[in-house]
C-alpha cells in the first residue's frame, strides 16, 4: 500500500520524453488508480505511461479545491486495503500550491508509504532563471482576488526579506503585472517567467521603473511565475572581480 506523488509536465503541449525518471515510469506501471484535480488531465497523464490495464480503466479519484477535508479518508481506503494510487497536480508537483498537502497528512497518520520522484516545479526554474539568489526567498501561491487585497499584500511582501515569489491564473496575468508596477516600490526588480519548458519560454527581468517604460509582455492567458526583490543588489569583491548578490 503506496501513494506516489507523481511529478507532471508543466505544459500540455510537449511530449513528456525526458522530463520523467525511470524509477516514476515503473511505478505508474503497478498504480491502481489515480487521485488528481481533475478526470480529464488525469486520463491525459495516464496516457503517456505503460499502464498495467488501459487508461480509461484506471479508477479517478478527484482531489481539488471543492474537496471537504471529511472526504479525504475515503479517498486513503483503497491504500489501506493494500491498493497502490498515486497523486498527481494540474501541473508541476503535487501537494505545492494544489490541495495534496492533507491528504500526505492522513495517510502518513495510517501508516500508508508514501513515495516522492524528482520532477518539474515551475516556482524553482523561474527562480533558477530570475537571476536573483535563491538564499532566502518566499512563495506566496495565489494572491488574493479583490484589488484591495492585491494591493496590501504586495505591500506586505515588499517588507519581506528575499525573493518574493507568487503565481496567477493566466486569465488574470496583465492585471496583476499592472498592480505590481503600480505598487512595488520602483527601485525593486520584478521577474516575470512566462511558458517555463515550452519553446516559447521567455524570462525577463527589470526594475519596476525600467518596466513602466516597456510595452505590456505577452503573459495574458500564459502560465507564468512573478518573482520581486525588494532591495538593492548588493556587489561584493571577491579578489580582482566583483560579485553581485541580489
Amino acid at each position: 500500500m503506496t501513494l506516489f506523488l507523481f511529478p507532471n509536465l508543466l505544459a500540455t503541449e510537449i511530449s513528456g520524453r525526458g522530463f520523467f525518471s525511470q524509477k516514476m515510469i515503473d511505478a505508474c506501471g503497478i498504480i491502481d488508480g489515480l487521485i488528481a484535480e481533475g478526470e480529464k488531465e488525469g486520463r491525459r497523464f495516464l496516457k503517456r505511461f505503460s499502464l498495467k490495464r488501459r487508461p480509461h480503466e484506471i479508477p479517478i479519484a478527484l482531489l481539488n479545491e471543492h474537496t471537504r477535508s471529511d472526504e479525504i479518508p475515503f479517498l486513503l481506503q483503497p491504500m489501506e486495503k493494500g491498493e497502490n494510487w498515486g497523486l498527481i497536480s494540474d501541473c508541476g508537483l503535487p501537494c505545492i500550491a494544489d490541495p495534496g498537502a492533507l491528504l500526505v497528512r492522513q495517510a502518513q497518520e495510517k501508516g500508508i508509504g508514501i513515495q516522492i520522484f524528482p520532477g518539474l516545479s515551475s516556482i524553482f526554474m523561474g527562480l533558477m532563471l530570475s537571476g536573483f539568489s535563491g538564499q532566502v526567498f518566499s512563495f506566496f501561491g495565489y494572491l488574493p482576488k479583490e484589488e484591495q487585497k492585491i494591493v496590501y499584500q504586495l505591500k506586505e511582501m515588499n517588507k519581506r526579506e528575499g525573493v518574493k515569489i507568487f503565481i496567477e491564473r493566466p486569465y488574470r496575468n496583465v492585471a496583476i503585472f499592472k498592480l505590481c508596477l503600480q505598487t512595488i516600490r520602483p527601485d525593486a526588480e520584478l521577474c516575470v517567467a512566462t511558458d517555463l519548458t515550452l519553446p516559447s519560454q521567455k524570462v525577463t527581468r527589470h526594475t519596476i521603473t525600467k518596466w513602466r517604460e516597456l510595452p505590456i509582455p505577452d503573459i495574458h492567458k500564459k502560465p507564468t511565475i512573478f518573482l520581486f526583490s525588494s532591495h538593492s543588489p548588493l556587489i561584493v569583491k571577491t579578489g580582482s572581480n566583483f560579485l553581485r548578490v541580489d
